[in-house]
């Protein structure tokens, strides 16, 4: 029997069959919790002129807008997987989810959505758990259906804050954000990808009630819509980027035109708009995110060097080359406590910081101490953490790197071979097919998914072959076989970006070199000198892309990385010199090189995310709403210009921050075009409402649950805005785990009841003793660990500890705690 936890990672809540646009489909439960379950606004609801139900234009109305928002962002999500990055479209689920989490107060999106309909407040929230879910393992079309729900619960609820026909206006403007997600794809070059946002948008109008009634309110919109819904089609079909990019901007145009015409009020129109432009204002931070390799990838990369020179380090202390492994050891360590990765992994997955960092001083110990078994633990140590620090850092990209690590281990068991190790060549050989079998990283998986038929001659061809012809001992397959490996990883490789290929290349070319230096160090010059060249030929046969995108990227570091630095390891081989000296310096342009190559592939989806949000600047300036706004609150105004050139100027040198006080900003421009600023939620443009009257402080902890973290905890979980991190933790029976407000709101942590351990006590924060009671608690403010705080819980019975986040349990807060004797 599926147990709950697993359910939430893959499956929403029951379909409510309501479509973006289609409230009329909707179940009987839904329309009856929107209908009853409405605010004291809903009781001066009049009747417009088309016979709909309506509602006063204020407050609920900028609530409504702001809701259309996330309608938008959701598309934006599953539209980063159409284009080919899921990883990065379940990221945005999540950042939607800590920002609606986020949005207090009396004219906050999340309380008044509760407070709308609370059945629109569940099924959207678990509906978003589901399209973080499902982008998370790849299911696009999972996260489309999500969407689809969750957009629905949305849209009830702004039946019920703003009336029918100013939701049919909303209905309207979101399709056109949904249509400007084709340029996003455009832009990324998934142009497949493209085409298939314009047809679901172009379905979804279909189905929509908005769509008979913009083709009698305004045929000219209607029309233009649809043959902008074509014309992207139609530029996706050339492979046109700049050509799907100008009919999305169409489809968008034409939308806001409709709305105008369609709306009863000119300012639910224009707070309409202004909540477009605030989405487009997210689209080019998801163009941002999208745009492949960035610089949490390059360090990812120098992680995964690291597991290569440490497996090295490995191979020459068994070796009897005790000096040399300890000094290999040593200068990992050193470059990582200077190097960028640093930082980036202890703020990313604090665990598999420390633990990396107590596998390296172990690691010392054993190789001092000639402990062969001790070194074989440390090095599998110290290769697992940089395994979960490379997932939390590479994310969708991973595979790619453990392509590039597959690359320089099927190298040294090469190199073994070569020695008369045979058995142990097929050792290692065995390993990584164990690794490939387990799908770490992701590689199997996205083998398979990139090609059958290569993930087949990888497997079964070569790999499997490649085992056997060490085992046997057989010359000519193991050349075969070898050979065949490389190629197949080389292909796979090749189906990226050169700059996520640069990660995987770098890391071949620098175990290369290392492995040079280790065979000189073992007296074999000319393999040496024959293993630095291997190196040379791969980067000159242009190695995936990496060759000709480092060429791109800078020109005198191309040069200074393959005429000096790989040029110098190839003569110290040749001239009887230091090639381990030779060897870092490589290694040290090796890992500038993918920094270079990564900055210059992300230069361009920034560009395109400025140009962006410089777009929404010229649209503002240009638009109906601009003057209406200047007119309403000249603050507000002037907070929105002065957030938009901020944007701007961030977008420009490689920064999405200010995507957060644009959003703000926007807001409460909207706020104030309905004539209600003074309600609009706190934020960056200075105007705000007043604060939630629930505050934490009318929140408790209860027993276990301390300031601060306990000096003697074993082991601390970080709880992020809807995630515990790290999410599965290993320890010791007697082991005390600290859980660390980390991020977002207040949080809890209370243990699935059926997934304990026989004989385990029940543990909660908040002291309860059941589930159900834990549940309760949390209602009733009990339980809670907020900023600054952190529960505590020491544990004494071995096996699984499955547990979750009462408030975010929907948006997939859930985690393990593995108890071992």
């Amino acid at each position: 029997m599926p147990q709950r936890r697993d359910l939430l990672k893959t499956v929403g809540i029951a379909a409510t069959g309501l479509l973006a646009g289609c409230p009329s489909q909707g179940s009987s439960e839904s329309n009856t919790a929107a209908n009853t379950e409405t605010t004291a606004q809903e009781a001066t609801a009049g009747t417009d002129s088309s016979g709909e139900s309506g509602v006063s234009v204020g407050p609920m109305t900028a609530v409504a807008t702001e809701w259309n928002v996330y309608r938008a962002r959701l598309y934006d999500a599953v539209a980063l997987g159409r284009a080919g990055a899921p990883g990065a479209g379940a990221t945005i689920a999540q950042n939607i989810f800590a920002r609606f989490e986020g949005a207090s107060g009396e004219y906050g999106a999340h309380e008044q959505l509760e407070s709308t309909s609370k059945a629109a407040y569940e099924g959207f929230e678990e509906a978003l758990g589901a399209v973080q879910s499902s982008l998370s393992e790849s299911d696009v079309s999972g996260a489309a259906s999500a969407a689809n729900e969750a957009s629905g619960h949305l849209q009830t609820a702004q039946q019920a804050a703003a009336g029918q026909r100013a939701t049919r206006v909303l209905d309207l403007l979101l399709l056109g954000s949904r249509a400007s997600n084709a340029a996003m794809a455009g832009t990324l070059g998934a142009f497949e990808g493209a085409a298939t946002i314009a047809e679901e948008t172009m379905t979804a109008f279909e189905d929509a009630l908005v769509y008979s009634q913009i083709e009698e309110a305004d045929a000219e919109s209607y029309e233009a819509f649809e043959s902008a819904l074509a014309g992207i089609s139609s530029a996706a079909g050339s492979e046109d980027a700049s050509g799907v990019t100008e009919q999305a901007r169409a489809a968008l145009d034409a939308t806001v035109s409709g709305a105008y015409a369609l709306a009863q009020e000119e300012s639910v129109a224009g707070a309409g708009h202004l909540a477009m432009m605030q989405a487009r204002g997210w689209d080019a931070a998801a163009l941002a995110a999208g745009g492949g390799a960035g610089a949490d990838y390059a360090h990812a990369t120098t992680l995964n060097t690291y597991r290569a020179r440490v497996h090295d380090a490995g191979w020459l202390a068994r070796a009897g080359e005790l000096d040399t492994a300890a000094t290999m050891v040593e200068d990992v360590f050193a470059h990582f406590e200077s190097a960028a990765a640093h930082d980036a992994l202890e703020e990313a997955d604090g665990e598999a910081y420390e633990a990396f960092e107590s596998g390296l001083s172990d690691l010392s110990s054993a190789i001092e101490n000639e402990n062969t078994e001790g070194v074989a633990s440390a090095v599998e140590t110290v290769d697992t953490n940089l395994v979960a620090g490379i997932e939390a850092l590479a994310g969708g990209n991973a595979p790619v790197l453990q392509s590039g690590f597959f690359r320089a281990r099927f190298a040294d068991a090469r190199e073994l071979y070569r020695q008369g190790k045979a058995s142990r060549a097929a050792t290692l050989v065995s390993d990584l097919f164990g690794r490939f079998e387990k799908n770490q990283l992701d590689f199997h998986e996205t083998l398979e998914e990139t090609s059958e038929d290569l993930y087949h001659r990888f497997e079964e061809e070569h790999l499997a072959g490649l085992q056997s012809a060490y085992e046997n001992g057989e010359d000519d397959a193991v050349g075969t076989h070898h050979d065949g490996v490389l190629a197949a990883l080389l292909e796979f490789e090749s189906a990226h970006s050169a700059a996520v290929a640069s990660g995987s290349g770098a890391t071949y070319m620098a175990g290369l070199t290392f492995d040079a230096a280790a065979t000189s160090t073992l007296g074999n010059a000319d393999r040496a000198a024959s293993t630095a060249q291997e190196a040379l030929a791969f980067f000159e046969s242009g190695a995936a892309g990496y060759h000709e995108a480092l060429e791109e990227a800078n020109e005198d570091l191309y040069h200074r990385f393959e005429d000096e630095a790989l040029g110098g390891v190839i003569s110290a081989a040749n001239d009887g010199g230091d090639v381990y000296a030779a060897a870092k310096t490589f290694y040290g342009a090796a890992i500038e090189s993918v920094t270079a190559v990564v900055g210059s592939s992300s230069g361009e989806t920034g560009a395109a995310a400025a140009s962006i949000v410089s777009d929404v600047f010229a649209t503002f300036e240009n638009a109906a709403v601009h003057d209406k706004l200047e007119n309403a609150d000249a603050a507000a105004y002037e907070g929105y210009e002065a957030a938009l050139n901020d944007y701007v100027a961030g977008l420009e040198s490689g920064s999405t921050d200010g995507a957060t006080a644009f959003a703000d900003a926007a807001r409460t421009a909207a706020f104030a075009v309905v004539g209600a600023v003074d309600s609009a939620p706190s934020g960056s443009s200075g105007h705000g409402g007043e604060a939630s009257e629930e505050t934490e402080s009318s929140l408790s902890g209860g027993p276990n649950v301390v300031e601060g973290v306990p000096e003697d905890a074993d082991h601390v979980v970080d709880m992020q805005a809807v995630a515990f991190n790290p999410e599965e933790l290993t320890v010791s029976v007697g082991d005390k785990v600290a859980w660390k407000h980390a991020g977002g709101e207040a949080h809890n942590v209370v243990a699935y009841e059926e997934e304990l351990p026989e004989d385990a006590t029940y543990w909660a924060s908040g002291g309860f003793e059941t589930e159900s009671a834990a549940r309760e608690g949390w209602e009733n403010g009990k339980g809670a660990v907020q900023s600054g705080q952190s529960y505590v819980h020491t544990f004494e019975t071995a096996g699984e500890h499955g547990y979750f986040c009462v408030p975010h349990e929907a948006a997939g807060m859930v985690g393990t705690v593995v108890v071992e004797e």
